[in-house]
């Protein structure tokens, strides 16, 4: 997989009430990941951008063109990619006030194309034929599942400078999920004999896209990413198990803002503009199977943990758009394991215990998905 090449560019961008020299702004850089079927790239920017899109051939190629913009006189043009998907990026002045950024294609079938928020970003992520002629339908999801799950990304949250939740007592959220993935994936390796690859082993930063791209990339079977919920009430305590997709839930939408780093107003926006995302969502049935994933985990972890625990509270199955599943080719989920917030739920989190005890009901809610007979009974 390829990693991170930054290419410095400048736009201006329109919005209403700024001059036009108050509205040139510098694109940070492209970054890219690449694979054989998938390649994710994108665009940095420091304020929200309109654009248009098109796809030209001989030759084959994406165009976007980035309104009321103007290309910083360093910006290398040519990018290389050479992977089977993309040959390279061009970005260029189109006119006055327009940058087209080009992919220049290799091989392509499909793309979706998405803005981000604080940071803002374009997101394009381009499909090629080999990923398409295997997308899965229910039938081919079910055989899979029976098949049993070969390769599971797991996704601690947060990281170096971002340490998320930091509960009443000082713990991190960062440092509480990291432990709570690392047993996650020793037990899938060693009981599970399931390949695990970590978006991050250590504490350091990465991007809620790059952790998307890292699962694409590597054609993981499940991603699973593991957080720690807060709330300014400090009693508020429990599990829940989302998958991504549209919510009209205040809660849910709360959870999703904060994990997202946003606020709700601007959350509540990123629904509606991200709904084609989400209408793919239910064309190829990952939504269905990440909620059967979701299920599964939660009703194991309460199940687990309600043995050991006292007041351990079933939230539920919830959905909710988080940016961090947002593209993921493969059945999702995000699992807030406890409040770091609540006084209790905290000691607990801060106990190797507890921490092992949620890695161990976690690892057995994938096993009862990878088997239809064993699909949790309270999942309708």
């Amino acid at each position: 997989m390829k990693r991170t090449l930054f290419v410095p560019l400048l736009l201006v961008l329109f919005l209403p009430g700024y001059s036009k020299a108050s509205n040139e702004v510098t694109v940070k850089g492209f970054r890219y990941w690449s694979s054989e079927s998938y390649t994710r790239v994108v665009i940095d920017v420091d304020r929200p951008v309109k654009f248009t899109q098109n796809r030209l051939s001989d030759p084959d190629r994406l165009y976007f063109d980035l309104s009321n913009c103007r290309l910083s006189k360093k910006t290398k043009p040519v990018v290389p990619v050479g992977d089977r998907i993309l040959k390279k990026i061009r970005a260029g002045q189109l006119k006055n006030e327009v940058v087209r950024v080009v992919l220049d294609l290799q091989e392509f079938q499909t793309f979706n194309v998405f803005t981000l928020k604080d940071p803002h970003r374009v997101v394009i992520d381009v499909f090629g034929n080999r990923v398409e002629k295997s997308v899965l339908t229910l039938n081919s999801e079910e055989r899979k599942r029976l098949e049993g799950i070969k390769r599971v990304v797991i996704d601690p949250g947060h990281g170096g400078k971002d340490p998320g939740a930091i509960g009443p007592n000082r713990l991190k959220e960062k440092d509480v999920v990291l432990a709570v993935a690392k047993k996650l994936g020793k037990i899938l390796k060693e009981k599970h004999n399931i390949e695990v690859i970590f978006t991050r082993d250590r504490d350091v930063f990465i991007p809620l896209e790059e952790r998307t791209a890292i699962a694409n990339s590597k054609k993981a079977d499940l991603f699973i990413s593991i957080h720690a919920n807060a709330s300014r009430r400090r009693k508020a305590r429990g599990i829940e198990t989302y998958f991504l997709n549209w919510t009209n839930n205040r809660e849910a939408i709360r959870v999703a803002a904060r994990e997202n780093a946003i606020s709700v107003d601007k959350m509540k926006q990123a629904q509606d503009e991200l709904q084609m995302i989400l209408r793919d969502l239910a064309r190829d049935n990952k939504k269905d199977e990440s909620m059967k994933l979701a299920y599964n985990v939660q009703n194991s972890m309460v199940d687990s943990l309600s043995r050991d625990y006292k007041r351990v509270i079933d939230l539920g199955v919830k959905q909710a758009l988080f940016y961090v599943l947002v593209g993921a080719r493969m059945p999702s989920i995000l699992i807030e394991v406890s409040f770091i917030s609540n006084y209790e739920e905290e000691k607990r989190l801060a106990g190797k215990r507890y921490k092992d005890r949620i890695a161990e009901a976690i690892a057995k809610g994938v096993n009862r998905y990878t088997a239809p007979s064993k699909l949790a009974k309270r999942y309708q």
